[in-house]
């Protein structure tokens, strides 16, 4: 199967044969777009997401031609979502990208911005990242808040990633939970009833300041999903995935043939 792209109403889709090639399309996504923005502003800001697809990619990226030509010490990374646990916890999304990406290429120590959701209480934690994050993108080379985003009081990341769950999830923005009524915050404290936990996430409005929010998906066990979130009715509480649309960037989902095969005009 050939890559293939699709439109949507306010996204792009494009689709390849299997988990392994969407993985390497998307490292390759990232180090393109990371040598446009340092060359462009000096420096490249990026929140990652959790999950297998990243996982994969985060592997690749370690690795030759990735390691040895992406340039490692211009790139910033912050997490888009994080749960309520130790960093080296086997659940964290920070152990999970240090181990396979960030322990092995040369990334100072101070580029790296993880969620401090070790932090007891998780509405003080959510707090001092988002003050983390307006102290980072208020100041530096880049800079990017004053003037230059739609939203001036919020973040605005060069690039976010995102994964969707089989509920329509995504970062750690939940279907009915209180997070997605979160329009003037950068990041929440989130009370996801499922897990009877606290997740630490970026609201869907820091999320929409970005200048790129790229969406990692593959499995069968999205099908349905993907396609009530791209071509259903609007209902961001049921399908919290349909909040992300950036208001002046792009947003391209990137998925596998086993997630898109309910799309329409996917033969």
């Amino acid at each position: 199967m050939a890559t293939q792209t699709l439109r949507t109403s306010n996204a792009r889709v494009h689709i390849y044969r299997d988990a392994d090639e969407l993985a390497l399309k998307a490292a390759r996504r990232f180090a393109r777009l990371a040598d446009q923005y340092i060359v462009g502003c000096g420096r490249f800001t990026v929140a990652l997401s959790g999950g297998s697809t990243p996982r994969a990619m985060f592997s690749l990226l370690a690795e030759h031609p990735f390691a040895d030509t992406v340039p490692w010490s211009s790139i910033y990374f912050f997490w888009g979502d994080e749960r309520c646990v130790q960093p080296g916890h086997p659940d964290s999304n920070y152990r999970m990208a240090n181990e396979t990406l960030l322990a092995k290429v040369p990334v100072p120590a101070q580029n790296i911005f993880r969620i401090p959701a070790e932090t007891p209480e998780p509405e003080r934690a959510a707090k001092e990242y988002a003050e983390t994050l307006n102290k980072f993108f208020s100041t530096g080379p880049g800079a990017s808040r004053t003037g230059t985003s739609p939203l001036s009081n919020f973040p605005r990341f060069d690039l976010v990633f995102l994964g969707m769950g089989p509920d329509g999830h995504t970062a750690s923005l939940f279907p009915h939970s209180a997070a997605l009524q979160a329009s003037d915050q950068i990041v929440v404290a989130n009370y996801v009833e499922k897990f009877t936990a606290h997740r630490i996430t970026l609201t869907a409005a820091t999320i929409n300041n970005a200048r790129n929010v790229t969406f990692l998906a593959a499995g069968e066990d999205k099908a349905e999903v993907l396609k009530n979130v791209l071509e259903g009715p609007y209902q961001p509480d049921l399908y919290p995935s349909q909040m992300i649309h950036p208001s002046n960037g792009t947003l391209l989902w990137m998925v596998d043939a086993g997630a898109a095969r309910l799309l329409s005009n996917v033969p």
